[in-house]
């Protein structure tokens, strides 16, 4: 992610609505953050990973969604100056589905990062989440071949550190395990 766009402006959701079609960027805090395309491993992890997420929801039913990026969620419904693009976000309340996106916390965040993005999405990222009550947020270094899991213990993070030879068990579900082993990264 490039630095913000001019650190004195203060930009909102109207903003970020208003940006062209083919720019991908984010709104946090007031600042518009530009977002790179993706690598190619980048969008290989992303497909494995949403499709086994897809599949496990779909076989159980009920209300969660899964939605990869480009989709946007809104963290807070009374703040403008937030919305983020998460890689993957898993929302299990339909009344927070809009048809712009997503609005309040999703249940489970993915983030797949390149150097580029690695402190935002470590660091920036990584509290926004936490105070907007996402229950599990993944981040997921394929340079470094790593899984980092935070699951939301009261209103603090708690962390487990993985590869990806690992078979990573969701807190999120009582039964869905993500094996990397089987997805062919």
């Amino acid at each position: 992610m490039s630095d913000a766009l001019a650190r004195t402006d203060i930009y909102t959701e109207e903003d970020y609505y208003n940006l062209p079609e083919n720019v991908r960027a984010e709104l946090i805090d007031g600042q518009i953050y530009h977002m790179a395309a993706p690598s190619r491993l980048h969008q290989k992890i992303l497909n494995a990973v949403n499709n086994t997420i897809f599949n496990y929801i779909r076989s159980k039913g009920g209300p969660c969604e899964v939605y990869p990026a480009p989709f946007a969620v809104k963290l807070f419904s009374d703040d403008d100056r937030n919305v983020v693009e998460p890689d993957i976000s898993v929302i299990c309340d339909p009344n927070k589905l809009t048809d712009r996106g997503c609005t309040g916390a999703p249940d489970w965040i993915i983030e797949i990062i390149s150097p580029t993005t690695a402190s935002h999405d470590y660091i920036r990222k990584l509290n926004l989440y936490a105070d907007a009550g996402v229950r599990e947020y993944w981040i997921i270094d394929p340079i470094k071949k790593t899984v980092f899991v935070y699951h939301l213990e009261e209103t603090k993070f708690e962390v487990t550190t993985h590869t990806l030879q690992d078979k990573i068990k969701v807190n999120i579900y009582d039964d869905l395990w993500i094996d990397f082993t089987e997805l062919g990264i």
